[in-house]
């Protein structure tokens, strides 16, 4: 064989090692989005469509593609929170924005919304998806004498633990207008950083970009299982 028979060889196994990996996450995401993390393995690979044998050239366990499973989820809602913020500079508004789109997310993408709360109170602390992003904004508005926190850290649990009784009240109660929820504890919670009340309302209600197209143009990568039913 050519070298370079050898290099596209190599290549066309990389990729299919990397589209096995990527079925196994999906088929875990959906089965964490279903509350059913006491399925067997062979289960998660029939609904990947792969080998028993390919799931332990991934992981050596259930957990270890659960875990997986999750980080990936929170890596995707952190470069969606990077885009959807980039164009502004005022960590207040940055921190607000973040918050409010991540609230609409729970109603309007329900299975992905469930995969990131599978992994409990560890998402506040997670160094993937929102938690650093908060603390990074909360850091720098103490930095530039937006917020008034003693400790940003602390500042992130009060706001983290908000965000997923948040995310649970959204689920539990379908009745509520998500949006107008989402801002209020948003407002809330740039009172508590410090902001005066009249400009923590202020830019809770400002225009937002459509959710939904922000959605469909930026997460692009979010399994088709997990999306929306759009009929």
């Amino acid at each position: 064989m050519s070298e370079a028979a050898a290099a596209a060889a190599r290549k066309r196994g990389e990729r299919r090692k990397a589209q096995t990996r990527a079925a196994l996450i999906r088929a875990a995401q959906q089965v964490l989005a279903e509350g059913r993390t006491s399925v067997p393995i062979l289960e998660i690979t029939e609904l990947a469509d792969v080998g028993m044998g390919s799931f332990y050239n991934h992981f050596e366990t259930k957990d270890e593609l659960f875990q997986a499973a999750v980080e990936s989820a929170l890596e995707l809602q952190g470069a969606v929170l990077d885009a959807w913020t980039q164009d502004l500079e005022d960590p207040a508004e940055v921190f607000a924005r973040s918050f409010r789109l991540t609230g609409r997310i729970h109603r309007i993408e329900p299975q992905f919304s469930r995969v990131i709360l599978s992994c409990g109170l560890t998402m506040i602390t997670s160094e993937y998806g929102l938690g650093p992003r908060a603390l990074r904004d909360i850091e720098r508005g103490r930095e530039t004498g937006r917020f008034a926190v003693a400790d940003p850290y602390s500042a992130l649990l009060i706001a983290g633990g908000a965000a997923m009784a948040l995310a649970q009240a959204i689920h539990d109660s379908p009745e509520r207008d998500d949006a107008a929820l989402t801002d209020q504890v948003t407002e809330d919670i740039l009172r508590m950083l410090g902001l005066p009340p009249e400009e923590a309302a202020a830019i809770c209600r400002s225009p937002l970009p459509n959710v939904v197209d922000l959605l469909d143009e930026a997460m692009p990568g979010l399994p088709h299982l997990l999306r929306r039913d759009s009929a």
